[in-house]
């Protein structure tokens, strides 16, 4: 089982910075719909999920049979490696752990794209060359995680181009996509019609803070490939709590737009602040922040009660790489007077 951030099972924090959900906390209106789905949990769920499709279709814009949704993007993405069982897969490193994950269990071969630091981890027309008819299937996260670096749409169609070339399925992680602050420049939904190899992500789960009520959903134009999903989904994979939480927070646009109003001035003060620090800082446009520091940070803000992600178990990465949240500013004050006080403390002892 990899290991996430966000443990806060087994650990005692003050404050959680190594999860990226929505700062803002889950909407109130989606809390009660959630609560309203409780009451009808003598009933199965949905399993064509239909007053969430047709209104999710309307808001992506898109045809309700080019969704599919899941127990989160988690879910998803295991579907979509049992469903096609590819031979060899190409991935990026460091990217998010699940999709080298799920393609090893039907016994995937992983070739991996590095990225490296003194590119700044940032994904360029190299990886076209990694692209040939033996790779079945490519994972891009968009912005990647964990650096939350954004790979452009021109790049990212030349990408599509090829796999389709290749006859290999291109899955593009959109699932932080709206913390960035054009998201339409980034997102490939327009795609979708022309392409059918091209599967997208999604997922309720970061923008509206819903980690726990487990809510994905793909999209794609292939009908086949979609039914293929449906044949390996377990029935009833998304229960009607969430089922109905969905549904309420397509109608939160002003709690997004007031999350990424604070985020973009948020994440500019965490970068300087962090930098000021001496920490290496890259470039994220996401709701949270790369950055390397000395490999014991993780421990000594743990033990001051403050919880941040340690990437070493990122594939490409090595101990010294974390990842934080961007929260409220008085939230992101506290991180970095708790960062002061432990290069204080380190420098005394």
């Amino acid at each position: 089982m990899q290991k996430h951030g966000g443990d806060v099972y087994r650990q005692h924090y003050r404050m959680d910075y190594s999860v990226n959900v929505n700062p803002l906390g889950t909407p109130e209106s989606v809390m009660a719909a959630a609560c309203e789905g409780i009451r009808h949990s003598a009933q199965y769920p949905d399993v064509d999920c239909g007053a969430l499709r047709e209104k999710l279709a309307k808001a992506e814009r898109v045809e309700g049979n080019q969704l599919i949704f899941g127990n989160g993007a988690a879910d998803l993405i295991f579907s979509l490696a049992l469903a096609m069982k590819p031979k060899t897969v190409l991935l990026p490193a460091p990217t998010f752990a699940e999709y080298e994950q799920a393609v090893k269990i039907v016994e995937s071969r992983v070739i991996h794209h590095d990225l490296t630091e003194a590119e700044g981890f940032v994904l360029d027309g190299r990886l076209l060359e990694k692209i040939t008819p033996e790779v079945d299937m490519v994972f891009l996260c968009n912005p990647n995680n964990p650096t939350g670096l954004p790979v452009g749409k021109r790049l990212m169609a030349e990408i599509l181009e090829k796999c389709a070339a290749c006859q290999a399925i291109l899955v593009v992680d959109e699932c932080f996509n709206e913390f960035l602050d054009r998201p339409g420049d980034y997102s490939m939904k327009e795609y979708l019609n022309r392409y059918p190899n091209l599967f997208i992500l999604k997922a309720f789960t970061k923008v509206y803070a819903m980690a726990g009520l487990r809510l994905g959903y793909g999209l794609c134009a292939d009908q086949e490939l979609l039914a293929r999903m449906r044949e390996v989904n377990q029935p009833w994979n998304v229960s009607i709590p969430a089922q109905y939480a969905g549904v309420a927070a397509l109608d939160e646009t002003a709690y997004v737009k007031r999350c990424k109003d604070m985020l973009s001035g948020e994440r500019d003060y965490l970068k300087e602040q962090l930098e000021q620090l001496g920490f290496r800082v890259f470039d994220s446009q996401a709701n949270y922040i790369f950055f390397h520091a000395w490999p014991e940070l993780w421990q000594e803000m743990a033990d001051r009660g403050i919880l941040i992600r340690d990437c070493s178990n990122f594939a490409g990465l090595e101990a010294g790489y974390f990842r934080i949240a961007v929260k409220t500013h008085e939230e992101n004050k506290e991180l970095i007077n708790t960062m002061k006080e432990v290069i204080k403390w380190q420098r005394q002892s």
